[in-house]
């Protein structure tokens, strides 16, 4: 969440930064809530002020043997600990008011993050690649998965509804090589501890990570239990920190998690219903990294690097955007999006998010570190894809194929594959 002390300081500028995302801040509401918070405060002041001056009072009684004063001085004051009690309930429910008001507010945008109110005003970043140019009609994935007998979706459907998909065989296999080559990639050559966590997180991690309030119906929760599904392992691998106070040395931290993912897609209905692009489940590979305030953003060009390092060693042609104010997600203070190219869709597809969420999640979660002078302080927290599985998977179907069906595997796949070159029905 953000700083609430930037909301009581600053709040005209906050509203008018968090207005760029769409969001309307309730400032009379805040400042309403802030009265009755202050209220309260002055309040206990002076009950505390009047239950000390009866206390040296009662001192004095008992010291001149004044029984009977003595005796109506405790009356009152046992009257200022009843009062003290109840404007103590009322200070928690305020606080809790409190927290709920601002756990509902996004991040504020970095200064450098474009200002825009849709994905047509994100800005490119740079290219990597030249699209393929093919001597024949390019197929998309769901032709080429049919064609090899890899992707199956009508028997995904049979056993579990639309948006699942069945792999077999090869592609099977492919998918398989895929998350094992980002491991490789991400723990030995980009310094990663490789983790792997449960699927299921409870709500309070959900809720350090995004507003479970108002993105409950994104995620699968299991009847009678406080267990969601994850719809990334950024849910549980960022909760490692979560009500911790790490030593200045431990920093930064950096991990990398397969797992599977999964998404209601409440707001998706219509929206990529062909394929693998948007479906319940599927796998990724995620980076997350936990580092000190001032490297937050040298760490966020590094994870961003990472994971494109994944997309050209595969050879396949992407673009990096930075995202506008209004496509920018509900935690995060800047983001990159990687697109990569594919030829049956004759588009870039978004196959990465990689963000800096700053202190956002760790205020969230109550995740710390003693600073260089030993006081306790937010840690800045980041996550990226590295990548999703699944749509890289597509990407390698596509940009790989062949005329006559067929499907190139990339050289820096061969190894993970059996020294297979080539995909091929069989």
């Amino acid at each position: 969440m953000i700083d609430i002390q930037l909301l009581r300081n600053s709040i005209d500028s906050v509203a008018a930064r968090l207005r760029t995302r769409g969001y309307e801040l309730d400032i009379a509401g805040f400042e309403k809530l802030e009265k009755h918070r202050k209220d309260i405060q002055t309040t206990t002041e002076l009950l505390q002020s009047q239950r000390n001056a009866l206390s040296r009072q009662i001192g004095q009684a008992k010291a001149k043997k004044d029984e009977a004063q003595a005796a109506a001085l405790l009356a009152q004051a046992a009257e200022f600990g009843d009062r003290l009690k109840q404007i103590e309930v009322q200070n928690d429910a305020v606080q809790a008011q409190l927290r709920e008001f601002v756990s509902l507010i996004p991040n504020l945008p970095h200064e450098s993050v474009p200002a825009g109110d849709s994905a047509g005003q994100n800005v490119e970043v740079r290219r990597w690649g030249e699209p393929r140019k093919f001597a024949f009609a390019a197929k998309d994935h769901v032709e080429l998965g049919a064609g090899l007998d890899g992707l199956d979706f009508d028997t995904g459907a049979k056993l579990s509804g639309a948006r699942f998909v069945v792999m077999k065989g090869q592609v099977a296999r492919l998918h398989r090589a895929l998350a094992q080559f980002m491991l490789d990639l991400h723990t030995t050559a980009h310094g990663y501890t490789e983790v792997y966590t449960p699927y299921m997180v409870s709500g309070a991690c959900a809720d350090g990570v995004t507003s479970l309030a108002k993105f409950r119906d994104d995620l699968f929760k299991l009847e009678g239990l406080d267990l969601y599904l994850i719809p990334t392992a950024e849910y549980p691998v960022t909760n490692f920190v979560r009500d911790e106070i790490l030593p200045l040395d431990r920093l930064p931290l950096k991990y990398v998690c397969h797992s599977p993912c999964f998404r209601s897609e409440a707001g998706a209905a219509g929206k990529d219903t062909r394929g693998m692009i948007r479906n319940h489940q599927f796998d990724k590979v995620e980076l997350v990294q936990i580092v000190h305030p001032s490297a937050s953003y040298a760490a966020h060009e590094d994870l961003t690097g990472h994971a494109e390092e994944v997309l050209r060693r595969l050879e396949l042609p992407y673009r990096v955007v930075t995202l506008c104010t209004g496509d920018t997600g509900f935690s995060s203070a800047k983001t990159y999006d990687l697109e990569v190219w594919l030829p049956g869709q004759q588009a870039y597809r978004e196959i990465s998010s990689c963000s800096n969420f700053e202190a956002f999640q760790a205020r969230r979660m109550q995740a710390r570190f003693r600073n260089e002078k030993g006081r306790p302080e937010p840690v800045h927290t980041l996550n990226g894809s590295g990548l999703a599985v699944g749509r890289t998977l597509i990407a390698v179907l596509e940009n790989g194929q062949n005329a006559d069906g067929s499907v190139t595997v990339p050289a820096a796949l061969r190894a993970h594959m059996g020294g297979l070159e080539r995909l091929e029905r069989r």
